[in-house]
């Protein structure tokens, strides 16, 4: 069975770092992005089973980010997680009424983002 394939898009080097190490020990394979712009279109083109979107990217934010693929029809059902450093009960709220499917907050928790990712993603076979 192929590992899942997320897409990390994240402009910050140490975090896309971060993320990517410990996604891919955990079995999955990382594609990454630095700005929504360059995000969205490698989302339509290599279809990943789950996007991980920084909020704060330099140009199209995460938000304007999200209304694209969800405006594409190849990307529309895609599921994506906000990752933000944004910790407020209203942030939260706002970000998932925008429509994202999830939302994590930085800093990230090396212990428990690869189940989160599993959750996400709903699949329980990537080996740990």
């Amino acid at each position: 069975m192929t590992p899942p394939v997320i897409l990390v898009v994240e402009d910050n080097e140490r975090n896309r770092k971060l993320v990517r190490d410990v996604l891919g020990f955990a079995g999955f394979t990382v594609i990454e992005a630095t700005t929504a712009e360059d995000g969205v279109a490698l989302a339509v083109e290599r279809s990943p089973d789950l996007v991980l979107m920084d909020l704060q990217l330099p140009g199209m934010d995460g938000m304007g980010a999200l209304r694209r693929l969800r405006e594409t029809p190849a990307t529309a059902s895609l599921p994506v997680v906000a990752v933000t450093a944004f910790a407020m009960k209203d942030d939260r709220e706002r970000v998932l009424s925008a429509g994202f499917d999830g939302y994590l907050e930085k800093p990230i928790s090396v212990r428990a983002l690869p189940d989160q990712v599993r959750a996400f993603i709903g699949s329980k076979e990537v080996a740990e």
